[in-house]
Formats: C-alpha cells, sequence, structure tokens
C-alpha cells in the first residue's frame, strides 16, 4: 500500500487502537507515557507515533482543530487498520456541575458540525460505543480523576459567537446564541468542542468502535457574559498538567479496550 495522501502512514505503521488530540504538539506528550514510542509521520497538522503502553500496541495521531481535518485523519488511519478511536481534547461546558479540570467522557454528540452530513443525514445518532465509553470511565476511575458523562455540543466555529462590540447586527447575533446556549443547559447538554461527533458518526457507519473525552477549561455561557471581546488565553486553562493528565487517561482507556479485547479471545 502506498502513502496516505494527508497523513503519510501506510499499513502495519499504526496499531489498531488510536488516541486523537487535536494539537500535533500533544502527540509527543502522549507518546511520553509509552514504554516504547517511535515517530512515524509529520504531514501538515497531522503528527502520528506508533509504540507499546503496558503491553497495549498504540498510536496516536492528530487531527487537528474541526470535523474536517478529523473526518481525513479518520479515513486514512481506517484504511491503514486502524479498528478503535479515541478523541482526547478540550472543552467548553453549559453546566454549572462540571468545574474546569474535570474530565467529560462523551456517549453522544449533537450534531451542528457540517462535515458529518457528508456522511450521514440529520436524523443519524451520533452515539459512542459503550464498550469505548466504559473503558474512559474506568481509566477515570483508575487514575481517581474526577468525571461527568454525557453529551456533547459539537460545532465548526470557536470565535464566531463572539462579535466584536458596537454592531447592532453582531448584538442581535450575540443575543440569539446567549439563548440557543442556555437552551442546550435546559437540554442537560454538558459539553462543547469541535471534533466529537464526526469521530462517533464515522466509527458507527463503518462499525468501528469510537469515543471521546476531554477536559473542562470553561463554562461557555459565563464566558459570554462579559460583553466585550472573547479572550480565550485569559479564559482557558490549557495547564500541562491537564494535558497530561488527559494523555495518561486515553493511554488507561486504550489499555482497557485491549484487556477486553483479549478476554474475548481467551474466553
Amino acid at each position: 500500500m502506498s502513502l496516505q495522501y494527508h497523513l503519510k502512514i501506510k499499513e502495519g505503521d499504526v496499531a489498531p487502537y488510536v488516541l486523537l488530540p487535536g494539537d500535533p504538539k500533544r502527540v509527543p506528550i502522549v507518546a511520553s507515557f509509552w514504554d516504547e514510542a517511535h515517530f512515524v509521520a509529520d504531514s501538515r497538522e497531522h503528527v502520528t507515533y506508533t509504540g507499546v503502553y503496558k503491553g497495549v500496541p498504540i498510536s496516536c495521531t492528530s487531527t487537528g482543530m474541526g470535523c474536517p481535518s478529523t473526518a481525513i485523519a479518520m479515513e486514512e488511519l481506517a484504511r491503514c487498520g486502524v479498528k478503535n478511536f479515541i478523541r482526547i481534547g478540550t472543552c467548553g461546558t453549559f453546566q454549572d456541575y462540571v468545574h474546569p479540570g474535570d474530565i467529560q467522557i462523551f456517549d453522544s454528540a449533537c450534531r451542528y458540525d457540517g462535515t458529518s452530513y457528508h456522511y450521514a443525514p440529520g436524523p443519524f445518532p451520533a452515539v459512542a460505543n459503550h464498550e469505548v465509553v466504559q473503558a474512559c470511565i474506568d481509566a477515570a476511575k483508575g487514575l481517581n480523576k474526577t468525571y461527568h458523562v454525557g453529551t456533547t455540543r459539537t460545532q465548526d466555529t470557536f470565535y464566531a459567537n463572539y462579535p466584536e462590540p458596537g454592531s447592532s447586527f453582531n448584538g442581535f447575533w450575540q443575543s440569539r446564541w446567549k439563548e440557543f446556549y442556555k437552551d442546550l443547559k435546559r437540554l442537560n447538554v454538558m459539553g462543547g468542542e469541535m471534533e466529537t461527533s464526526i469521530v462517533l458518526v464515522l466509527t458507527r457507519i463503518w462499525g468501528l468502535r469510537g469515543g471521546a473525552m476531554a477536559v473542562t477549561l470553561d463554562n461557555i455561557i459565563d464566558s459570554q457574559e462579559d460583553e466585550g471581546n472573547y479572550e480565550p488565553e485569559k479564559a482557558l486553562d490549557h495547564s500541562e498538567e491537564n494535558i497530561k493528565t488527559l494523555s495518561l487517561l486515553g493511554c488507561e482507556a486504550v489499555k482497557k479496550l485491549y484487556e477486553l479485547d483479549q478476554a474475548k479471545l481467551n474466553g
């Protein structure tokens, strides 16, 4: 098999289990927890490492930001033999009971992206594989991390709902989105981020296993209370500790899935 067009990987380069951070710089952080790790490829926003974590074959590929680049990464990883996809990222929340630093494990996603509609119609659900959800829960429990399980809202934009002040047009849209976010809160939507829906839709229609978890950075509704500019560098905490915690949780979740699969083979 020739190299995949975007990821520059081929069959044999990646393990059946892959972690999907967004930021390419997080891939070496994930790999730092492994017993063995080697660099595979670096192309565009996609960096890939493969190795072994506690006896488990594992890979990590960055997706970049948003569903379009995530779908491309998943298409090419699946062609190279990946069967299990776990997104590990950062997110906001609509719920007051979720606090910065808490882990959100997504069993479903509201599809406010555009990419997933090129694969499946609107009524098709974005739901995680229950074995992946349980593996993430077990990993969080094992590391004694505060976690919540629920639905996320996946959206294509980051800044669009935080308009510049002083414009009546922007003021109209700002008020509209504030009410929409309050509706999401009432619907018990827990998270807000940009990639999970495509991970869940693609793995479901392909018959593979997929799931997602993310560390909470801020409360999305609270961050809209100020009428001025949105300044994520002040509102969000991308601390090294949060990213390392998320990376280790992902590795442990893969280990749980692998152990489950081995038990099935030996049962």
